[in-house]
């Protein structure tokens, strides 16, 4: 996309002063230059930020997903960040919603195809719905190029805001398209990891206690922080060998932070 640019020719006197841009003709005071100048600077950088929700409409429409509230899926991919920056809704609320969809086409799908008891659907579907397992699928679908982030996160756009974009996403495509289609849209992008028996969850806490076993000595795990509202709380977690911290982990539970914090610390271990 090209962009046209106008010669700006500027007199000024002791109170006003007199712009000529384009075919347009704009007067104001000099009090007034600077704000003046920071609107015609955000509109048009607010008019490139929208091509974002476009572009992923358009997107969806070549999946067969018709998208008509094309605001309900800005705000679907605009973080906190961006939306404090600029006054905004961010996704969170849609971010909910989406995490309550995910699941029950989840557990359904594992239900209906696996003869597993209780836990074992848990443990298995936990791997699917789990955030690296979200970022991937939404990695296939180039999500994370339509994210609105504010700029001192531009260079942050971690898995975490990934999969929380993927969820909104699920929460867009449910209140436009209802149950069946978002049910299609998930299945398309989790099935095929599952046919291939891809796991995206290992259990690093066990394997971190195999390798301590083999020197005896104490593991523990210390939770640091806990934060964040009722319904998508962020726990981090420590682990301690022989009282030295060895690694460090993030969870939406404190039990995905420990996996995390194993993880972490495993793999430093093992190298």
């Amino acid at each position: 996309m090209g962009c046209k640019w106008y010669d700006l020719v500027a007199t000024n006197d002791e109170n006003n002063s007199f712009f000529h841009l384009g075919f347009h003709h704009i007067h104001f005071t000099t009090q007034s230059l600077q704000s003046k100048i920071g609107f015609f600077k955000n509109s048009w950088y607010n008019g490139l930020e929208n091509l974002e929700a476009s572009h992923m409409k358009e997107k969806l429409g070549n999946l067969g997903i018709v998208i008509k509230d094309e605001k309900l899926l800005e705000t679907a991919l605009t973080h906190s960040s961006y939306s404090n920056e600029h006054g905004t809704e961010n996704y969170e609320r849609l971010e909910f919603l989406g995490d309550a969809v995910l699941q029950l086409v989840s557990s359904e799908y594992f239900y209906l195809h696996t003869s597993y008891n209780e836990g074992e659907m848990s443990k298995i579907r936990a791997s699917y719905v789990c955030e690296e397992a979200l970022a991937k699928y939404a990695e296939d679908l180039e999500l994370s190029n339509y994210i609105r982030v504010g700029h001192g996160q531009e260079k942050d756009i971690n898995h975490t805001i990934i999969a929380d974009v993927f969820e909104s996403l699920l929460a867009v495509i449910y209140l436009e398209n209802g149950l069946e289609v978002v049910k299609k849209f998930i299945l398309d992008c989790m099935v095929p990891y599952i046919e291939h028996n891809v796991k995206f969850i290992y259990d690093y806490k066990s394997l971190l206690q195999e390798l301590v076993q083999t020197d005896k000595k104490s593991l523990e795990y210390v939770l640091l922080n806990e934060e964040g509202p009722a319904h998508k709380r962020v726990f981090t977690v420590e682990v301690r060998i022989e009282g030295l911290v060895y690694g460090r982990g993030v969870g939406n539970s404190k039990k995905e932070a420990e996996q995390n914090a194993a993880k972490d610390a495993y793999q430093k271990r093992s190298r």
